[in-house]
């Protein structure tokens, strides 16, 4: 058996980080801009964002590993915490490549973007060529760069809109 409350709770979260992982990289290579380059700032903050990302991630994985929930629900969580762990980690690095877009530069500039772009590329490489068997790691990374953007704005849409609506306030009465 699936709890799927429990699963939605999860996905509710993995989200919240996507969207936590976004803002604050942002925020933090902002305000290393008044001290610093950009690429040196977001060379400085994406580790450490990045790091918190996961490690975050880790601990959410084991308290549901642990916890009192079916097996089924477990391994559909491990499941999930495979398939989801790049496009979370695109967050953090969406809000550098945004920053670096807005202000003009390349980032690939950054040994941090450049070093988790030839980690994504080892991983996604090898099952590139054993699923599609050419050299298509152009297109899968921009590929994988599309749908992890994708999914990171739809979590945070999913996340943020019933804010956005309580912020607006209730909806208006109709008189009959």
């Amino acid at each position: 058996m699936i709890s799927l409350g429990h699963l939605k709770r999860r996905l509710g979260q993995y989200a919240a980080l996507w969207v936590g992982g976004f803002l604050l990289t942002g925020v933090a290579v902002l305000a290393g801009l008044v001290f610093t380059d950009l690429i040196v700032a977001v060379d400085t903050v994406l580790p450490v964002t990045l790091a918190a990302v996961l490690l975050a991630m880790g601990v959410g994985l084991v308290m549901s590993l642990v916890s009192g929930e079916t097996p089924g629900t477990k391994l559909m969580l491990v499941v999930l915490a495979l398939l989801l762990v790049l496009p979370l980690l695109w967050g953090p690095m969406s809000a550098a490549v945004i920053l670096a877009f807005v202000l003009d530069r390349s980032i690939e500039y950054s040994q941090t973007y450049a070093a988790v772009q030839i980690a994504i590329a080892r991983i996604l490489m090898p099952l590139t060529g054993w699923i599609l068997g050419g050299a298509l790691v152009d297109t899968v990374w921009a590929f994988f760069q599309g749908v992890a953007s994708v999914v990171g704005v739809v979590s945070a849409w999913v996340k943020l809109w019933p804010l956005i609506r309580r912020l607006l306030g209730p909806e208006p009465v109709r008189e009959a």
